[in-house]
């Protein structure tokens, strides 16, 4: 039986998963909702054009706008406020994609395991996505708008799984006239969504640990962020249990690839953590 932490964390993701996409009507219709707070971002990582979503996602419209030649005000605001507050605990409580591939880890396989090799390399993989964040967020949607005029979010049209899951499968297979517009984009992206979807089977949350942007502002938050595990230094001993089957790979605990999810607070035996 399930324990009642990982069950309320379960609960609030399914929670925030159902808000994000909370325009009910919408959800089979082929069409993208026009919610009047579209205006608004999300959290966590959920497509603007999935036929259900009341809001925007932050990591699009931080492309959005900096392609769009403005200074992204808003969202920067928001990444400060959001991030101050939870950090990463954001990738394991208010994310559609976090929840996804962990109920994808529940299928049984043969599961990818954590030696201290494996998880030196993963540490080193897992700074691409902060390349991700700098080349395909920032760097080229500014470079194409000062060449063009306008720039195009590149990380959503070329890498977003979620985009193509949430977004461009149903509306392909629910509106007639988008099939006529299916191209090699579309073909690659699904690809790379199947491709993921697999990976997420054998490896705990994939994307989140190696290829998110938005995991990645989350975590230079994550040291001085209001909420998430708290350290009692004068009971830890420095044992290490808390990060030794940690399958986020953290050296530590609140370190950049931690989530907040509370796994290692049940196994520290001196009740340090909370």
């Amino acid at each position: 039986m399930a324990e009642p932490q990982v069950v309320r964390r379960k609960l609030i993701q399914f929670t925030a998963m159902l808000v994000y996409n909370a325009d009910v009507s919408n959800w089979f219709s082929g069409k993208i909702s026009r919610s009047p707070l579209k205006n608004a971002c999300v959290p966590g990582l959920n497509c603007y054009s999935c036929p259900g979503a009341v809001a925007s996602c932050p990591l699009g419209s931080l492309q959005t706008t900096i392609g769009s030649g403005r200074f992204p005000f808003f969202i920067t605001g928001f990444f400060l406020l959001t991030g101050t507050l939870l950090g990463r605990m954001v990738c394991a409580f208010l994310c559609p994609v976090g929840l996804v591939q962990e109920l994808l880890y529940k299928i049984p396989s043969r599961k990818t395991k954590k030696t201290a090799r494996t998880l030196k390399i993963t540490r080193k993989v897992s700074l691409l996505k902060y390349v991700f964040l700098a080349v395909l967020c920032i760097a080229l949607p500014l470079a194409y708008y000062f060449l063009d005029g306008i720039g195009s979010p590149y990380f959503c049209k070329f890498i977003c799984p979620a985009g193509t899951v949430g977004a461009g499968i149903p509306l392909v297979l629910l509106n007639e006239n988008l099939r006529s517009t299916i191209g090699w984009l579309f073909t690659w992206k699904t690809a790379l969504a199947a491709a993921l979807i697999v990976w997420a089977v054998f490896t705990y949350r994939p994307f989140c640990r190696f290829i998110c942007p938005l995991g990645a502002i989350y975590s230079f938050f994550n040291k001085i962020a209001v909420f998430g595990i708290k350290v009692d230094t004068a009971k830890c001993t420095n044992c290490g249990a808390c990060t030794a089957s940690c399958k986020m790979d953290t050296l530590k605990v609140n370190d950049r690839e931690c989530i907040r999810c509370g796994e290692c607070v049940k196994r520290c035996r001196f009740s340090a953590l909370k």
